[in-house]
């Protein structure tokens, strides 16, 4: 059985992970994020770009040839002109490592400002994607994968608010899933490695036994699309709405059996940090992964999935008949 502890990059990105999740809990349940908005009108808080600060300082440190492809820029958080906020930053880092100061946060998180592309080791981080679950106290993902000559290699994703059973109400709250190209996938509790185990995508002989996750936000995937898919392919079980990466997460672990991202506005581009880490441990966990045509997604072209559109994340056995009914449903 492989050990997944002998690989490197789980080495560097599950310590990682694991202090920046202390980071964005202590900013969570402080009730004071500290947020702005972005020029897209999508928020920020210093939670994401504390985690992001965190996690590409020790990349930097543990892989210094490697780039890395990131979410945030510091140049917003500059631009906003908004020295309260800068200080709340530098505070929450601090109170997780003190040997940060505000150049060396602020250079952190710039670290991920590469362009992505087709060769070499590119690491990609989503510090917090879910950022208004995160704000509304629901579910968040910090999501980190490796991008090797264009193909995934590894994925990890801390899922600080995410229960163990998903359906227990009693259930251990905080999970941690990771996956290694060719060697499978696992999850644990956040922080007791120890206790991590593989995990597989569910089994289904039926569709009409299937269920779907799909984005809490409608402005993130079309609910209405979806509720016609839905009915084509017979699944009667409720969609069950999930902010972030923690959509895969419950795909990978059996929580659910499909996820649909679907577009709702033509044009636009699928973002690498949101699919990269969440991808790898679907198909590691035995799925699949897809666009809305049946195409693989593609890593290789900078910072987004500009040759695909939407996403499919399933068990596998049913891919092809989900690609069907959503081409019956949606102009491809």
């Amino acid at each position: 059985m492989f050990d997944f502890r002998s690989s490197a990059e789980w080495s560097t990105a599950i310590p990682a992970l694991q202090v920046a999740a202390r980071c964005t809990e202590a900013v969570r349940t402080s009730f004071d994020p500290a947020k702005l908005d972005k020029s897209d009108k999508s928020p920020v808080t210093i939670a994401d770009f504390g985690a992001q600060a965190l996690i590409l300082d020790r990349i930097k440190k543990d892989f210094p040839n490697d780039d890395c492809v990131a979410e945030e820029d510091s140049q917003d958080l500059i631009q906003a002109e908004n020295q309260s906020l800068l200080n709340k930053l530098v505070s929450a880092v601090v109170a997780i490592d003190s040997e940060f100061d505000q150049s060396r946060i602020l250079d952190s998180i710039d670290h991920g400002n590469h362009e992505g592309g087709d060769t070499g080791r590119i690491w990609t981080l989503d510090p917090i994607d879910g950022t208004k679950g995160f704000l509304r106290n629901d579910q968040y993902a910090i999501a980190l994968g490796l991008i090797v000559d264009g193909e995934l290699a590894f994925g990890a994703m801390a899922c600080p608010n995410l229960p163990l059973q998903f359906k227990d109400p009693t259930s251990a709250v905080g999970s941690l899933f990771w996956a290694i190209k060719g060697k499978g996938a696992w999850m644990s509790p956040l922080n007791e490695v120890e206790a991590a185990k593989s995990i597989q995508v569910k089994e289904i002989s039926d569709l009409s036994h299937a269920s779907f996750c799909e984005s809490v936000e409608s402005g993130h995937s079309s609910h209405g699309h979806s509720a016609q898919i839905a009915e084509r392919l017979g699944v009667t079980a409720p969609p069950v709405r999930i902010d972030s990466q923690c959509k895969y997460a419950a795909v990978a672990r059996a929580d659910a059996s499909i996820y649909l991202r679907l577009p709702t506005r033509a044009g636009y581009e699928e973002k690498i940090w949101d699919h990269a880490a969440g991808a790898l441990i679907v198909e590691e966990a035995g799925g699949k992964v897809s666009d809305i045509e049946g195409k693989p997604l593609d890593f290789s072209l900078g910072r987004t999935l500009k040759d695909n559109r939407g996403v499919v994340a399933s068990n596998r056995a049913f891919h092809d008949q989900i690609i069907a009914a959503i081409k019956q449903v949606i102009s491809t």
